[in-house]
């Protein structure tokens, strides 16, 4: 993890979890003391992790750690009173909202820091993977309108289409989509 956003409404707080995050190599760290003021940063950036220090000047910090989980993009650490741990954590670790009881120690916080980046390193890994998948998906789509346009226009048959598809791909060492996109611009105009 590269950067954070410490929330936090207590200075000695936000202090003692800069410590943790810069003794954990986390360089690039934004430190604000409301809900608004974190909800405007996060709609203008993303954070590789979040660590709320509730409660906060605007709000509990429940809803703010759910909300950034919800987002996807961030691994978020809620720091919560030991009298509301229970309640708080069984509704807040269902999003994925790592919940930790106060007051916290530097070894649990580090132990938490660590499992953030396990996750956000998986996340990271899966999101990648993703949008290969994606990817792979709109060229299977474009190459099958290239195919469509083929079998209505020159009455191929769907298996000559795809071979004269992958033939042209070949032969001017081009991708399939690449050919693709220039058969469905020949056809429609576009």
């Amino acid at each position: 993890m590269e950067s954070a956003l410490i929330v936090s409404s207590s200075n000695k707080g936000a202090e003692y979890i800069m410590d943790v995050l810069r003794a954990a190599s986390i360089s690039d760290i934004a430190v604000l003391k409301s809900c608004g003021e974190a909800r405007r940063l996060l709609s203008e950036r993303d954070f590789d992790l979040v660590v709320v220090n509730a409660p906060l000047r605007d709000e509990t910090g429940e809803g703010l750690s759910r909300y950034i989980a919800a987002k996807g993009a961030s691994q978020v650490i809620l720091l919560v009173n030991s009298a509301l741990y229970e309640a708080v954590s069984a509704v807040c670790e269902e999003d994925g909202v790592l919940t930790i009881s106060k007051p916290v120690n530097r070894a649990i916080l580090w132990s938490s820091l660590k499992i953030a980046n396990a996750a956000h390193n998986r996340l990271t890994r899966m999101q990648a993977e993703n949008n290969r998948l994606l990817k792979k998906i709109e060229d299977i789509r474009v190459v099958d309108r290239a195919k469509y346009l083929l079998i209505a226009h020159l009455n191929m048959r769907e298996e000559d289409a795809h071979r004269y598809i992958e033939k042209q791909a070949m032969d001017s060492r081009l991708a399939r989509r690449v050919v693709a996109e220039k058969i469905i611009k020949a056809y429609e105009g576009v």
